[in-house]
């Protein structure tokens, strides 16, 4: 590298670390963070709970399968 573009990128570098902004530490408890987790996760989804627990699924191929067929035999 010749000596101007030397300059140049020790300058860049200079100028970089002084507009680099530091992040502050995350001060909360292991608690309070898994309770933001969850208060941001989605309501609905194969992972919620009022899905686990036998609640309606996702409507995928086989649902609509079997609405198919249950159509046939109803008439």
């Amino acid at each position: 590298m010749d000596k101007r573009l030397e300059k140049r990128h020790k300058r860049q570098v200079a100028r970089a670390k002084l507009h680099a902004k530091v992040s502050e530490p995350d001060v909360r408890t292991p608690e309070e963070i898994r309770a933001a987790r969850e208060a941001s996760r989605p309501k609905t989804g194969l992972l919620h709970p009022s899905n686990a627990a036998g609640g309606k699924g996702p409507v995928g191929a086989g649902h609509s399968v079997a609405r198919i067929h249950s159509a046939k035999t109803d008439t």
